[in-house]
């Protein structure tokens, strides 16, 4: 059975995170960057974990996992490197919440696809959990092609579009103008810097809509 790929809205969502070490530490800061309301129980953990617990961007539990500590949680990762305490998170958890056991496909209910993020946009690539080797691969494939100018250009087109859905003219010649605004050549100027040429060949095309209504 296949997985459906989802981008999940965490922000104030409780998510549990058992363990503190390098592999618990990248699924916390996925989940810093999410605005989730984090909480990580484990009895040792990295430094930057520590330093996210005194700063406040998460709550800290230095002690072993017990049934409970899924309570209320939303999501929870299992990412130990003892086999039968992650175990132990998976038959905690109810049906109702979201499980993530870390190298065992078989127990997760999600898992966390290899992403590309340049600004707005992102690329999740994921193999059902089963080949994280390719999909790493395959994301630094993803990451040469869609440089770090895609940030500043789906900033662009986010403002653009915002513009053109302003506009008094129907659906139709909205959806034409937004395709008319996604030529190569407004990322090709992105890439090279052009932005005041950018701006104004998008505002020319805009404003020209604009005056004829069509």
């Amino acid at each position: 059975m296949g997985f459906y790929p989802i981008m999940a809205k965490l922000q104030g969502k409780r998510c549990l995170v058992v363990g503190g070490g390098q592999v618990a530490e990248r699924k916390i800061g996925g989940l810093l960057v999410a605005g989730a309301d984090i909480v990580v129980v484990s009895p040792d953990c990295s430094h930057a974990v520590e330093e996210w617990a005194k700063e406040g961007s998460l709550t800290l539990f230095r002690r072993p996992f017990v049934p409970e500590d899924v309570r209320d949680a939303l999501i929870v990762v299992a990412a130990t490197n003892d086999p039968a305490v992650n175990l132990a998170v998976y038959q905690a958890c109810g049906p109702h919440q979201w499980v993530n056991v870390v190298d065992s496909p078989d127990l997760c209910s999600f898992t966390v696809p290899s992403v590309v993020e340049r600004g707005d946009l992102q690329i999740a690539i994921s193999t059902g959990g089963h080949n994280p080797g390719l999909a790493k691969k395959l994301r630094r494939q993803v990451e040469t092609y869609f440089g770090p100018e895609y940030a500043e250009y789906t900033a662009f087109l986010g403002a653009i579009r915002s513009r053109v859905l302003a506009l008094s003219l129907d659906e139709k010649r909205k959806r034409e103008l937004l395709t008319e605004l996604l030529d190569d050549r407004f990322l090709q100027w992105t890439k090279t810097g052009e932005r005041e040429r950018r701006n104004l060949e998008a505002e020319r095309i805009i404003e020209k809509a604009r005056q004829t209504g069509t």
